[in-house]
């Protein structure tokens, strides 16, 4: 009698494992944690070596801040919003190209994809946070007397031009709900994820009517360069994309094999009628 033949077995396929972190990528992972501490810190130093300067040579001026900050109408509340909503704004706008751009080929070489959504979450944060200072510094500022409930209740406040400082009302809460989707994309799924993302397109334009309709300088021509600018980038950017990513699809259809009819698959024979 033959001996039993004993079936042959494919070995299973071995999976390659991922190369072992480097040091470079340790030290990566761990700037990327530490950017938003090092950004604020360095721009609270910035800050303060510019007052330190100015005392140092402008001594009158010191004088001058306090004596507004003490006065029945004090103007530097208003300074301080309106700085931070420019910076805010350009924070906004930087997060705003750096999320068209991450697909981009250039940003997947330099910096990198995941450096570039750093970023593009960063700036995001960023523009949240002098938002919201933006907002809530304006309680202190007597010119106009914003209430705690005008600043946080959208369209409450009819003291100054209340439809376009609503419509900036509602662009920060929405930006809120952008940028806390960066931390809900493990609890929900993609699709919901890029629904919320997409919301960003409406923060964009909403900060820009806002800026532009109630700022007290829109109509200068710094602000009117910055404001012209950031909307031509961001749409530019986005028409790229857009057809960039039709190109691709386009590609990827031509690709594929047309479907051949069933009677002519391999393995059925074929149905012939007789008339």
């Amino acid at each position: 009698m033959n001996a039993p033949t004993i079936p042959h077995r494919r070995p299973a396929p071995v999976r390659p494992q991922p190369p072992a972190p480097t040091w470079a990528d340790i030290l990566e992972d761990i700037l990327l944690k530490l950017a938003p501490f090092a950004v604020m810190t360095f721009v609270s130093a910035v800050i303060a070596l510019a007052a330190a300067v100015v005392v140092l040579l402008q001594p009158a001026w010191l004088g001058q801040v306090a004596a507004s900050l003490a006065g029945a109408q004090p103007k530097v509340y208003w300074y301080l919003s309106r700085s931070a909503a420019i910076v805010g704004y350009l924070m906004l706008w930087a997060s705003m190209v750096l999320g068209l751009a991450i697909t981009n080929k250039l940003a997947r070489a330099w910096p990198g994809g995941p450096t570039f959504a750093a970023l593009h979450e960063h700036t995001g944060w960023l523009g949240l946070v002098l938002s919201a200072f933006h907002g809530f510094i304006l309680i202190f500022d007597g010119y106009i007397g914003y209430s705690l409930t005008q600043i946080v209740v959208p369209f409450a406040s009819a003291n100054y031009r209340p439809l376009w400082v609503g419509l900036g009302q509602i662009a920060f809460y929405l930006m809120a709900l952008v940028v806390l989707s960066f931390y809900l994309r493990r609890w929900i799924s993609y699709r919901v994820w890029r629904v919320l993302h997409y919301l960003s397109f409406a923060v964009f334009g909403l900060g820009l009517l806002h800026g532009l309709l109630s700022g007290t300088d829109s109509a200068g021509l710094p602000m009117l360069l910055v404001y012209w600018t950031s909307a031509l980038s961001v749409a530019g950017l986005l028409v790229y994309r857009i057809l960039r990513s039709r190109s691709s699809s386009a590609r990827r259809r031509q690709n594929v094999p047309a479907t051949q009819p069933a009677a002519t698959l391999p393995g059925r024979p074929r149905v012939s009628r007789q008339l």
